[in-house]
């Protein structure tokens, strides 16, 4: 018994010596893991700001390609009051101006002895009839404008009451062209003031309400502007609208110095078409429309009658009759290439007359 129970001290003494040893060992194994532990958690660390390093590296990148990005969507967009860079402009794609006309012709190149930048002229002295100058007289071209002094012509004759009042109204408006007018629909004027507009500064909604108002209306009236036009000998002549802004209203130049010859016998187209400005009372507004030919502000010139008139297949057109070194001249140029070409044609016309007569 007492064997028995020295047996079982010696193996439980045995198996404590066993457990201090094994902790003994393990206590070391279990320092040195955790020191491990905190040596791989600064590797991670590192790597982490390795990495956001090289993400603030690379954000300036990304930033700049974004950048990138909006200025080339910039480019291509139009920024109101922005300048444009010189690389976006070279990119921009250019549109080649309309040609006119005469230009599709070959007008232009047409030699003269005055260099005209028209490619028709006309000069004829109003008394005598005698041609002082011609160019390409006998072309049919689209008028323009210049359709106006027709129109003008045949509210004269018919003696309409110029004191009646008409109302701008939506027929009024072009549709041919796009092109603009101070005379808002719903505007009323007498027709003597919608005369002076149509003649001073060509205005299109008041050329158009003087046809529609017409007696007969708008298709008489256009039918009685070519009826017109054949009782003067204007065989080249042939009308569709009554403001010019259809390129199907066209004439020669011989034909319009017939027209500005008549047109000058009238006193009330004579003194409309050469004012220099006028105003009329619009609503609560008082509206100041100046002469579309400045030439008429010039003490150089002594100017009778006139009328301009530009659409793009016309070009710039100009007719006058005007009195130079006493004589009375009927002045035609139709298809002008520049803004002001056709006035400086006319001053070289008369710069050229002035100087043939010695003065």
């Amino acid at each position: 018994m007492q064997k028995t129970r020295l047996a079982v001290l010696g193996r439980f003494s045995q198996w404590c010596s066993l457990a201090a040893l094994s902790l003994a060992l393990a206590t070391p194994m279990a320092h040195a893991a955790a020191e491990k532990k905190p040596a791989k958690k600064n590797v991670a660390s590192s790597t982490s700001v390795k990495k956001r390093s090289e993400v603030r590296k690379a954000e300036p990148t990304r930033k700049l390609a974004s950048q990138g990005k909006s200025q080339r969507l910039r480019t291509h967009l139009p920024v109101r009051g922005a300048k444009t860079s010189a690389r976006a402009l070279a990119a921009a794609p250019v549109v080649p101006e309309r040609q006119s006309f005469g230009q599709l012709a070959g007008l232009h190149k047409t030699d003269d002895p005055l260099d005209l930048k028209s490619s028709v002229a006309l000069v004829v002295d109003q008394d005598t009839h005698e041609v002082l100058l011609s160019k390409n007289d006998k072309a049919v071209l689209p008028i323009a404008s210049i359709t106006k002094l027709m129109t003008g012509l045949l509210v004269a004759e018919a003696h309409l009451p110029l004191d009646e009042h008409l109302s701008i109204t939506q027929d009024d408006v072009d549709t041919e062209k796009g092109s603009r007018s101070r005379l808002s629909v719903g505007t009323t004027l007498t027709r003597g003031e919608l005369l002076h507009l149509a003649l001073m500064s060509s205005e299109n909604r008041a050329a158009h309400a003087l046809g529609r108002t017409y007696p007969g209306g708008l298709e008489v009236f256009v039918a009685k502007m070519n009826a017109k036009a054949q009782q003067l000998g204007m065989k080249d002549t042939r009308y569709v609208e009554p403001t010019g802004l259809s390129s199907h209203n066209q004439s020669s130049a011989r034909d319009l110095a017939t027209l500005v010859g008549v047109a000058h016998g009238v006193p009330l187209l004579r003194e409309l078409s050469t004012s220099p400005s006028y105003e009329v009372a619009v609503g609560h507004r008082t509206l100041q429309f100046n002469n579309t030919n400045r030439l008429v502000k010039s003490p150089a010139w002594d100017i009778g009658l006139q009328k301009t008139g530009y659409i793009s297949e016309a070009g710039r057109c100009l007719v006058m009759q005007a009195e130079v070194s006493g004589r009375k001249l009927i002045m035609v140029f139709l298809d002008s290439a520049g803004k002001f070409s056709r006035l400086g044609d006319a001053e070289r016309v008369r710069h050229w007359v002035e100087a043939r007569s010695g003065r």
